[in-house]
């Protein structure tokens, strides 16, 4: 079975925002070769290019890409600023899906959410904050499910679309002490009281 195949499935479901006129490298390849190279350390797209050039003749071999050379640097930049993010984020977790329905063990599964800032994602020039974003880790599988941004810093609205959006049912979900307030529903941007729980009762898990 050729490694990553199932992660390139899921990018080929990415829509491509370029004319299909001039261009020399495929979307699906060009993204799993880039996700290749972040795991294997680079942390910008001048070591992106570097790590596609010289792996090149193997990742062409292995995964049929094609490419002549590898990219300029402007090429994955422009590309990847121009893709819509939550086409990313679709395609991520129904890969992420995949594994775990392939991985998943007897039992209750407990998904653990934890908030993380992007290193690096802070940008000077536009004075704009660090990117914060909400992960949901399924430990027993080792896997991450999904991620959801924490918009003007709030976590626990992030946490409760996070949950909603995933569906799932019959699992624990985990979270640091932030999350730990009695009856609290978020409806809308405003928390209230969920229905029926009494004054010191927690309400229904979600």
């Amino acid at each position: 079975m050729v490694p990553f195949a199932g992660l390139l499935a899921a990018l080929e479901q990415i829509p491509d925002p370029r004319r299909r006129q001039g261009q020399r490298y495929s979307l699906a390849p060009l993204l799993l070769f880039a996700v290749l190279a972040v795991l294997a350390g680079a942390t910008s797209y001048r070591r992106i290019r570097l790590f596609i050039g010289v792996h090149r003749e193997r990742l062409n071999a292995v995964f049929g890409a094609g490419f002549r050379r590898a990219p300029a640097v402007n090429t994955p930049r422009t590309l990847f600023h121009a893709l819509d993010p939550t086409e990313i984020e679709a395609a991520f977790r129904a890969h992420a899906e995949q594994l775990g329905n392939a991985t998943a063990a007897p039992g209750r599964r407990v998904i653990a959410l934890d908030g993380e800032t992007l290193r690096g994602s802070f940008e000077h020039p536009d004075d704009r904050a660090a990117a914060q974003v909400l992960s949901a880790f399924a430990g027993e599988d080792a896997l991450i499910l999904a991620h959801q941004e924490i918009a003007e810093g709030d976590e626990i609205a992030a946490a409760q679309a996070l949950i909603e959006r995933l569906g799932l049912r019959g699992v624990l979900f985990t979270a640091d002490a932030l999350h730990c307030q009695k009856n609290v529903r978020l409806r809308g941007r405003d928390r209230q009281r969920a229905p029926g729980a009494g004054e010191g009762q927690p309400a229904a898990p979600a």
